[in-house]
């Protein structure tokens, strides 16, 4: 530990320089992430003053307790260290965390792709409860919503819907929504009252930025059409919705949202990235022999990470064993014990990792 926190001190010194120089608090973006980064260091690092100092007055006292010839003396250095103990482990627990090997993408903005998996029309229907329920946490969280391209189906479901969350730390909170979540409801769309099982499938990307992945414009083949709602209908008489190929992968992002094909071009080629990037850093843990499965699969309710089971009111993460009841509330965003649940299984298989 004091190796790492001596890496962290020296790092904290290069970054407290670099953002006092002019030239980089001219580059608003550089300026940003170095900030950032510059107030989590300073965290850990005063965490880590704490647990020396307290690590000091604990030895102090016993030195007391040992040598000292006043029993009053004595007992205020004994109770001292039973608080001072205390605060020493909870302390140490917290570097330990500090300390364990971070996702570079943790602080960067989501994008969440959602579509329909098995199940037809209440596959639909549960993508578009799966869209609300992610923008209204985001909303009580206070971070940024914002639509970058759906394509809906007539009854008001969404075969597929992709929405970027923009907030420090978005993607370190939402990146354990990635998966095949299933539902098992009676559907509106039924009128017997038999229990339907559908499917939705959930990526989450880190958004990436154009220093992240380089793409060159020859590379890419852009097509300009025109936007279709519902049914296939036209939504609008200009071509203004755009596809892009990314020819090298044949990665295809369509956009259609907005009014402007300028706009779209731009939403399309803000999903092409993070794509690309998810894509490469998945190469590179394959590499590493890091068999971690892939964000998702074909949609097939036999790959669901979690059920949201509305008959028994009841949503069961599969991963971590976990069962929560009041979708009500869960579906109106009110995920913060699901998710820290999942932080915590994930700090807990690092800490054993590292122990091995």
């Amino acid at each position: 530990m004091t190796t790492r926190i001596k890496q962290l001190k020296k790092r904290f010194l290069e970054i407290e320089k670099e953002i006092n120089n002019p030239e980089t608090i001219k580059n608003q973006k550089r300026y940003s992430k170095l900030s950032s980064e510059y107030s989590d260091l300073k965290e850990i690092l005063e965490r880590a003053k704490k647990f020396e100092q307290a690590k000091k007055q604990i030895q102090e006292n016993e030195k007391i307790i040992k040598e000292s010839s006043d029993p009053e003396l004595k007992k205020l250095a004994e109770e001292e260290n039973q608080k001072l103990q205390k605060t020493k482990a909870e302390l140490e627990k917290q570097l330990e965390l500090d300390l364990l090997p971070k996702d570079p993408n943790d602080h960067k903005d989501a994008i969440i792709e959602i579509r329909a998996g098995t199940g037809g029309d209440e596959a639909a229907l549960f993508a578009a409860d799966l869209f609300r329920l992610y923008s209204r946490y985001a909303e009580k969280k206070g971070y940024k919503v914002e639509l970058i391209s759906s394509s809906k189906i007539g009854i008001g479901g969404f075969k597929e819907v992709i929405f970027n969350i923009r907030s420090k730390d978005a993607y370190k909170h939402l990146k354990s929504a990635r998966g095949v979540p299933g539902v098992q409801r009676i559907p509106d769309t039924q009128k017997r009252g038999r229990v339907h099982t559908s499917a939705a499938t959930v990526a989450v990307l880190p958004e990436a930025e154009a220093v992240d992945i380089e793409i060159k414009p020859e590379d890419l083949k852009v097509d300009a059409f025109r936007s279709s709602g519902p049914g296939g209908q036209s939504v609008n008489t200009t071509d203004s919705a755009v596809r892009v190929t990314h020819l090298p992968s044949n990665t295809i992002v369509t956009c259609q949202d907005e009014k402007s094909q300028l706009k779209n071009k731009e939403k399309a080629l803000k999903v092409l990235r993070s794509r690309l990037l998810a894509e490469k850093e998945e190469a590179e843990r394959k590499k590493r022999g890091d068999q971690r499965r892939s964000q998702i699969g074909t949609g097939d309710r036999s790959e669901k990470i979690r059920t949201y089971n509305f008959p028994q009111d009841r949503l069961t993460d599969h991963r971590i064993k976990l069962t929560l009841h009041n979708l009500d509330s869960i579906m109106q965003g009110e995920i913060d014990p699901l998710i820290n649940a999942l932080i915590k299984e994930d700090q807990k298989a690092k800490l054993e990792k590292q122990t091995k």
